[in-house]
């Protein structure tokens, strides 16, 4: 849990949203969104270094991060499946040169994209992220590899190689399905629907709104300026 002394309302944020096709960055003192290729080769040196070159110019003091992946006090517990190796144990702080907050990239998206109460977050891609927010707690939710149906797991009903193989309808029927099940067990007043594919979705499930990717970056920001917010 995150010590709210460290928060600073005045510090200028650098957050980072690492994807398996970019890694994209924005200040929160202004400026345009700026990326850069990032793919199954980039280690976490690769980028740090990709980013410390982007930011060139930019006005930050710290950085908040949103990791594809498992996150515990800010640190990965394993490599992302769709990038690199050698994430893990890395010290982002000493890298960067300044303090740097990790969450997973589901929890960052969430964060900015909270509006109060009870909030399930469902993040559509390459596979299933998700997180909730319950009174301004944000809590990230593995429950992509959970048991859903024949044995396979959620992630594998709404992942983007199912909606590739069986099609828009068949994919769109179970994300309506999986919606369902998971707002019956979690029970929020709300639920945000980011990620690529909330595109590919031309209605959403009831209680759903869509979400928006350049949400991560607000969801940065607050990590650090928002006082009321426990990650």
């Amino acid at each position: 849990m995150s010590n709210h002394n460290s928060k600073g309302a005045d510090r200028a944020v650098l957050a980072i949203d690492i994807g398996g096709s970019h890694v994209k960055i924005r200040s929160s003192a202004g400026g345009e969104e700026r990326k850069a290729e990032s793919g199954n080769t980039m280690s976490g040196a690769d980028m740090v270094a990709a980013v410390k070159a982007m930011a060139k110019g930019l006005d930050y003091e710290v950085i908040a991060m949103g990791y594809p992946g498992p996150v515990v006090h800010d640190r990965p517990l394993h490599d992302p499946a769709n990038l690199g190796e050698g994430w893990v144990g890395l010290d982002y702080a000493s890298a960067f040169g300044c303090p740097v907050r990790i969450v997973n990239d589901a929890v960052m998206q969430a964060v900015g994209s909270y509006q109060g109460g009870r909030m399930l977050f469902l993040g559509l891609g390459t596979g299933l992220g998700a997180a909730m927010i319950v009174e301004n707690v944000a809590q990230p939710m593995e429950i992509a590899h959970l048991p859903y149906r024949e044995g396979k797991s959620y992630e594998h009903y709404v992942a983007e190689a199912y909606r590739e193989k069986k099609g828009n309808k068949k994919w769109r029927k179970r994300v309506f399905d999986v919606v369902e099940r998971l707002c019956a067990a979690l029970e929020p007043d709300s639920v945000v629907i980011g990620g690529g594919n909330v595109e590919k979705l031309d209605e959403l499930p009831p209680k759903c709104r869509r979400g928006d990717n350049t949400l991560a970056f607000d969801g940065g920001f607050r990590l650090w300026k928002d006082e009321n917010l426990i990650v």
